[in-house]
């Protein structure tokens, strides 16, 4: 069975979010949703839905996701009973009415490829529920590493709504603010390998000034995070992706470095990495991305 957890939080859009689950054409999932402590109550909408789908709901007595998000979506998680798939939904984005029936329909196909990561088609939409882009679809089965070579290649785009986890294999790394911690799961679920699409039912990310992805005021955190990814790709897992794809990591890592210069520490760290392990051509590049910065400054 598939479990649906959502961290909950904001109400705005949440309405949307419950009613895309009551209209699934297949009710074969559970719905967890754990309130991080929010000062808005979604007791009336859930009531409302009460005999639409099966929902656990829990309230937490403490706010985690202002401190580490990653924490409050590892505490929703373990609401789960022994659900196979896991999905993480966000309070603000919406199914297809097709997602879940679509899921089930290509499961024996998904198991016989031994596949951990399935997506869906996204569309974005805005806080009126107006679809402002095109539609994403991917190739029904692409490596993890062939896939972020093509986003960085801005060929696409991503978020952890439109996906479903084997949940043995699902974990997640806190980077701050999560930002790209959906990215390495999807990495690190299908260990580096393949990723099964559904593009005939689609998710729709939302774009809003309530979400993490449209705030700009964040940014040095989203920086952070950027270097963190980057560097633990790079260090640890450079070994699944191709010399091309080696290249993009290391011009993001270093990007973040060039556009951070003050943090003396890290521009030390990375460069001594570099010298350590022979890799000079990519010092030497470094070095060229923080003059490069300097002069356009």
């Amino acid at each position: 069975m598939l479990a649906i957890v959502i961290p909950y939080y904001k109400i705005n859009f949440f309405e949307a979010t419950l009613q895309s689950l009551a209209f699934q054409t297949n009710k074969q999932f559970h719905v967890y949703i754990g309130n991080d402590a929010s000062n808005t109550d979604p007791s009336n909408l859930l009531e409302a839905y009460k005999n639409s789908f099966l929902f656990t709901y829990n309230k937490f007595d403490n706010n985690l996701g202002g401190q580490n998000l990653v924490k409050q979506w590892e505490r929703c998680i373990a609401m789960t009973a022994n659900e196979d798939w896991i999905m993480i939904l966000g309070d603000d984005d919406v199914l297809g009415p097709n997602c879940v029936e679509e899921f089930y329909n290509n499961l024996e196909i998904i198991k016989k490829h031994n596949v951990n990561v399935v997506r869906f088609a996204t569309v974005v939409i805005n806080a009126s529920d107006v679809v402002i882009s095109k539609k994403h679809e991917h190739p029904k089965l692409e490596k993890s590493t062939a896939f972020f070579e093509r986003k960085h290649q801005g060929g696409t785009r991503s978020s952890l709504s439109e996906y479903i986890f084997k949940k043995e294999n699902f974990k997640l790394k806190p980077f701050p603010l999560a930002w790209h911690t959906d990215d390495l799961a999807v990495l690190e679920c299908s260990n580096y390998g393949l990723v099964y699409t559904i593009n005939n039912s689609c998710v729709k990310f939302r774009h809003s000034t309530k979400n993490i992805t449209s705030n700009t005021d964040n940014l040095k955190q989203k920086n952070e995070s950027s270097f963190q990814y980057y560097f633990y790709l790079y260090s640890t897992k450079i070994n699944f992706f191709t010399k091309k794809q080696e290249h993009i990591i290391v011009y993001k890592l270093n990007k973040t470095v060039a556009t951070n210069k003050k943090n003396v520490f890290r521009i030390f760290r990375l460069s001594f990495y570099y010298l350590r392990h022979l890799k000079i051509n990519h010092l030497i590049h470094l070095k060229l991305m923080i003059v490069q910065s300097v002069i356009k400054q």
